[in-house]
């Protein structure tokens, strides 16, 4: 805990392989657990004057390579999510797809409508779409919730409409 690099290095070769084997089965990808394994020791070293000795330094060390994996999943979410904007739209082969959306849309309140959309379309996380419309995180949360619960509703009562 003092810096000591040769004992440091002493626990980092005693944990390597369990970490990995860890990070491996959690994440599913081989090479990126590699990455987050040694993202897990060099966080472990530049946070070790945190360690407080009421657990096992194993202990501590799987709880930040699980934060580390978790980080990790969060940002391949947020770069698959930005490829996804990236690509351009699909030309639209049903004109009466964007009516029925938009009246879809429309049956909500506009408070559930602009949460949806910023969420959704503008994909902006729910934090930041939070900090567009001047309300808390869970609000929103709770906002987008209510909206795709009413959309589906509607999108079920017009589908048993078309079948009728």
């Amino acid at each position: 805990m003092a810096g000591d690099l040769p004992a440091f290095e002493r626990l980092v070769r005693a944990y390597q392989g369990p970490v990995y084997r860890f990070l491996r089965n959690l994440l599913g990808d081989a090479s990126l657990a590699e990455d987050v394994a040694q993202e897990t020791f060099i966080r472990a070293f530049e946070r070790r004057a945190s360690f407080r000795f009421d657990a096992a330094w194993s202990t501590w060390v799987f709880q930040i390579a699980r934060n580390a994996g978790l980080d990790a999943v969060r940002a391949r979410s947020r770069r698959l999510r930005l490829v996804d904007r990236a690509r351009p739209p699909q030309p639209r082969t049903d004109p009466t797809a964007r009516v029925e959306l938009d009246q879809a849309l429309a049956s909500l309140s506009a408070k559930l409508r602009e949460a949806v959309l910023v969420v959704e379309v503008l994909g902006l996380s729910y934090r930041e779409a939070g900090d567009v419309l001047n309300v808390p995180e869970g609000t929103v949360k709770s906002r987008v919730f209510q909206a795709r619960k009413q959309l589906l509703a509607w999108m079920s009562s017009e589908e048993a409409v078309d079948d009728a």
